[in-house]
């Protein structure tokens, strides 16, 4: 005889803990790209991306964005984030594929453009703008990751 449980209530699942990384990333956080129901991907915070060479990626930045503590979001947002996660041995948990290459760097073009120099091509590049979260200062001068505080991003999950 085969029985079947019929579960009745609500499960809930909590992570106190300010460091957990999703628990941040959901609550603070936005990224310039998403992905639709169907993988594909689109714009977020950005609202465009366009190769200017090989290894050139120009990115415009959506205007009017503006953080939870009034902090307006800019090319100066882009630039302080990408730091911030290069800090990291490997700054994305679910896979080194979301990475950028070490020399990756950036410029800004004006206030709400945004390019990104790679040291080779690299047909991930838009993707992988789904791992690079956006945060306002005051989360990296009061929390940062864990590092703020334990001196590092990695490890502590």
């Amino acid at each position: 005889m085969m029985t079947t449980m019929n579960p009745t209530g609500t499960v809930y699942v909590v992570d106190p803990s300010p460091y957990n990384w999703l628990y941040v990333l959901f609550n603070t956080m936005e990224e310039p790209v998403r992905a639709d129901k169907a993988g594909r991907v689109i714009a977020a915070l950005a609202t465009s991306a366009k190769w200017v060479n090989k290894t050139t990626l120009k990115m415009d930045l959506r205007k009017g964005v503006i953080f939870q503590n009034g902090e307006e979001f800019t090319a100066k947002t882009v630039i302080k984030n990408f730091g911030e996660l290069q800090k990291w041995e490997a700054p994305h948990p679910p896979g080194t594929w979301l990475n950028f290459p070490p020399g990756t760097k950036l410029s800004i073009v004006d206030d709400y453009t945004i390019e990104f120099h790679f040291p080779k091509p690299d047909g991930l590049a838009i993707g992988k703008m789904r791992g690079n979260h956006m945060a306002n200062n005051h989360f990296y001068q009061v929390i940062g990751f864990g590092y703020t505080k334990l001196g590092t991003g990695e490890g502590h999950w």
